[in-house]
């Protein structure tokens, strides 16, 4: 049985002071936003079983289990509380075990020598659909145009003359789409060298930063 979470204990407290997503400033506005994405993205499809790989502060978690989806939860943190504490390089699971697989924001945080190896773990644990995200950094202007009687313009224009810069690692990311040595091209190569099909890709129009990724296994 998995052991519940208490933020009141003493080790709850603790682990709230280690990890970024239990502080104030980073559920902002604009991450609200890449939440609504990521819940629509799953609810969507109408799954009734998900693998949620990066468990975070919990909140996809816990929207979804309130939709009566089965949610198994995996993360390489167990402080986290996760259902499963493990590696994204080697998932724990048989062969398409579950109808969806998410893991938003989470690749990034190994070096790029594993994202192929990761990718081919989740296609493998699949059934067919799989959700990912991962850091856009390119340059991108946001245009929102919005006149009386007329349908809102929202859209979001790449840079003509993109001119991209080395990544550094930050202690965070190991990589970033849109760095001078990971554009997006690299990235969609690699993701149909892993077996998968991309169905779509997209950056949130309010924090675009964030790009997703609908898979599906070829």
């Amino acid at each position: 049985m998995k052991e519940v979470f208490h933020s009141n204990t003493i080790e709850g407290k603790l682990v709230k002071e280690m990890y970024p997503y239990f502080k104030s400033s980073y559920d902002t506005k604009e991450r609200f936003c890449s939440y609504w994405h990521q819940l629509d993205e799953v609810i969507t499809p109408k799954p009734k079983e998900v693998l949620e790989i990066g468990i975070g502060n919990s909140f996809l978690t816990r929207y979804l289990k309130e939709k009566n989806i089965k949610v198994t939860t995996l993360d390489i943190e167990p402080e986290l509380r996760p259902d499963v504490a493990g590696s994204v390089l080697f998932l724990p699971f048989n062969n398409s075990s579950f109808e969806l697989v998410t893991c938003y924001e989470v690749l990034e945080h190994s070096p790029y020598e594993d994202f192929c190896r990761a990718l081919n773990e989740l296609g493998r644990v699949s059934q067919s659909n799989l959700v990912i995200s991962l850091p856009d950094a390119s340059t991108i202007y946001r245009v929102n145009i919005e006149l009386p009687r007329f349908k809102p313009i929202k859209k979001l224009i790449p840079h003509p003359f993109p001119r991209s810069t080395p990544h550094v690692y930050d202690g965070e990311h190991y990589w970033e789409i849109g760095k001078s040595e990971y554009p997006l091209k690299r990235i969609l190569q690699d993701i149909q060298r892993s077996g998968l099909n991309v169905v779509k890709t997209y950056r949130v129009f309010e924090f675009y930063y964030h790009r997703f990724f609908l898979l599906t296994k070829s």
